[in-house]
């Protein structure tokens, strides 16, 4: 299998690929690659993918030429965003590596009323930056043509202010599936058109609050259930990505 990378617009010429940064070190020293030997970069910020063949290698970086664009569709067609009340442990990171091979757009992290764990601004620069490492490999290693960002974490009111960008809005709410509900999130799969954006929230540990939902339902969010179990914090994101998947993918 061909290895790939992610660069930026600005490392491609009409006729090269320039890389930089910790992938020399991996192209090189845990890799072992040689000149001639052909790697895939792919570009987040167009989704395109190249096959490159290795022209040239120094210290600090690796030239590629450009042998083919590839036609990449390892993409969900539609945008989906994964909102995660803060959980403890490495949860989160979990939800991060397996949701991006899912193929969400994106995550936001945020601070719900039962988040055990509480942001702490001064170690979170480091913790963000590990978050979206996680994100870069994962979509490398799964042959992603983008990679999903991983934002800051965010306060409720300003999840709510952000859930204004999104054509559909859907909580993961355990009482839902308490009472038998079993149609929301079916019902908007099939109204999900090509290109729109559906922005899932999922509480942590100890779930989301009765005021919370109530303030997610005035926003438009539309509550559902996740088949008639009750999903752990990091299952739940995962089941649903994996029936946005099936629904787009191989029905």
């Amino acid at each position: 299998m061909v290895q790939r990378y992610f660069v930026n617009s600005n490392q491609i010429d009409e006729t090269s690929i320039t890389i930089a940064g910790e992938d020399v070190h991996h192209i090189t020293r845990v890799m072992r690659m040689n000149v001639d030997d052909q790697i895939l970069c792919s570009c987040s910020e167009t989704r395109q993918t190249a096959l490159c063949k290795i022209a040239e290698i120094t210290n600090d970086m690796v030239v590629t030429d450009i042998v083919e664009w590839k036609k990449a569709e390892t993409e969900i067609p539609v945008r989906v965003t994964i909102a995660n009340g803060l959980p403890k442990g490495d949860k989160l990171e979990l939800v991060i590596q397996k949701g991006t091979e899912l193929g969400a757009e994106s995550f936001i992290p945020f601070n719900a009323a039962r988040s055990i764990v509480k942001w702490d601004e001064k170690k979170g620069k480091k913790k963000v930056e590990r978050w979206n490492k996680i994100s870069k490999e994962a979509a490398e290693q799964s042959h992603r043509s983008m990679v999903p960002v991983v934002e800051e974490p965010a306060s409720f009111a300003q999840l709510l202010e952000k859930s204004k960008d999104y054509t559909y809005k859907m909580v993961a709410y355990e009482e839902s599936a308490k009472e038998g509900e079993r149609s929301s999130f079916a019902n908007i799969l099939k109204s999900l058109q090509h290109s729109e954006s559906i922005l899932f929230v999922f509480g942590p540990e100890g779930g989301l609050t009765d005021k919370e939902i109530d303030k997610l339902v005035e926003h438009g969010f539309v509550p559902c259930a996740l088949g008639p179990r009750i999903l752990r914090t990091e299952t739940a994101p995962l089941y649903a990505l994996a029936a946005i998947s099936y629904h787009f993918e191989l029905m």
